[in-house]
């Protein structure tokens, strides 16, 4: 049994900057690859970033230079930095790792970006 419980979500002006966090918990011996992923409403859940547990790190086209994800192995927490926030920005945001040959997520955390 794994948790992950994401925090950091809230409402922010066109232009500005959130960082989300995300915790895990439980029954934990290695969290290989941890991911964000978001889901506005009417629309699939996509991929935001992911990172392996070395700190290799991928994202789409729609973030990339804009949002940095990132890791601390030792707290089993992974970040992502939002900046320059845009209004099709706005979802519920998913943290999602990968452990003991499983994949677990989180309740999401509401991004609102709004002027």
């Amino acid at each position: 049994q794994v948790q992950l419980v994401e925090s950091g979500g809230g409402l922010v002006q066109p232009g500005g900057s959130l960082r989300l966090s995300c915790a895990a918990s439980g029954n934990i011996f290695i969290i290989y690859t941890m991911a964000w992923y978001r889901q506005a409403p009417g629309k699939q859940r996509e991929l935001v970033a992911t990172i392996t547990r070395g700190g290799h790190t991928n994202y789409p086209e729609s973030v990339k230079g804009r949002f940095t994800i990132s890791r601390d192995n030792a707290k089993n927490t992974v970040y992502l930095q939002m900046n320059s926030l845009k209004p099709e920005d706005a979802a519920v945001y998913y943290c999602n790792a990968e452990s003991n040959n499983q994949y677990y997520w989180g309740q999401g955390t509401q991004v609102t970006v709004s002027s």
